[in-house]
């Protein structure tokens, strides 16, 4: 019966210490350490009410920063130990950096305020004079010589645009002159009125102009007799073809004046249109 007695008693002083109000604050500042910038210092067993806190990443403009390095729950509250940074001197407060998990306020936090010194002492970081306004020394010749390289690039650069041009200008002149089937036919229609030509150099020819011709108006399709009959009496084509025949039976070694109305549809056909072995291309 005793021990039972003894049992009850403990279970209701339990109950009370569990339901009876608790403080909770947060220890004050004097008693964190004061670190200087840049070393990090320990605030731990620091109770704060309402729901559990997180730190937020700091920004690179934020002059502390803060690591939640445990949580512990004591109660209706939690209890944190903080690891902070300080990146300017001063007084902070850490609660600018704590929000809550479930997105609640956090306006029944009390102060978190730290301390912060400046390794430099009171008078900080001292600046180096100005300089005094002075000319700059010479450098020893380097605006001659980048002059003198600038004009010696310019020459050499333009002795090689004329090198090049004057090349291109021999070459051109080096090449033979195109000439026109008139100025090509010219002589062999000369020695063909004179009777000059060959049998073998008049077939060549007769073969070569009728071949061209027939490329020209199309007729590789059509015989052989069609062909003879059509270009003879072709406007261009006809005049030569028919002359070549006349002068076969009967050279004739005057005459020189009809030649330049004979040529005259071959001005306007360059050279190559007849092959070295006088058939047409």
């Amino acid at each position: 019966m005793m021990l039972f007695r003894k049992w009850t008693s403990r279970l209701a002083c339990a109950a009370a210490l569990a339901t009876a109000p608790q403080h909770v604050s947060a220890r004050p500042p004097q008693e964190v350490a004061s670190p200087t910038v840049g070393m990090p210092a320990r605030w731990n067993d620091v109770v704060l009410p309402g729901s559990e806190l997180e730190a937020v990443t700091s920004s690179r403009t934020s002059p502390v920063a803060l690591r939640i390095v445990a949580v512990r729950p004591h109660g209706d509250s939690f209890r944190y130990d903080f690891e902070f940074w300080g990146l300017e001197p001063g007084v902070h407060d850490l609660r600018a950096l704590l929000v809550r998990k479930d997105g609640s306020t956090k306006s029944d936090l009390p102060a978190l305020e730290v301390t912060v010194r400046s390794a430099l002492g009171e008078e900080g970081m001292r600046l180096p004079n100005a300089p005094k306004p002075a000319e700059l020394p010479e450098l020893g010749g380097y605006e001659a010589l980048l002059v003198a390289g600038g004009v010696v690039w310019v020459a050499g650069l333009g002795w090689m645009l004329l090198a090049g041009r004057r090349r291109r200008a021999a070459e051109l002149a080096a090449q033979p002159k195109v000439r026109s089937l008139a100025e090509r036919l010219q002589p062999l229609v000369e020695r063909a009125m004179r009777g000059e030509l060959s049998r073998e150099e008049r077939a060549a020819l007769e073969l070569s102009l009728v071949a061209l011709w027939r490329r020209r108006l199309r007729l590789d399709e059509a015989r052989p007799a069609e062909v003879i009959a059509t270009l003879r009496k072709h406007p261009d084509a006809g005049p030569l073809l028919s002359k070549l025949e006349e002068w076969l039976h009967r050279p004739q070694p005057r005459g020189a004046e009809e030649i330049p109305a004979l040529l005259a549809p071959y001005r306007n056909l360059r050279a190559e249109e007849l092959d070295s072995d006088g058939a047409a291309r």
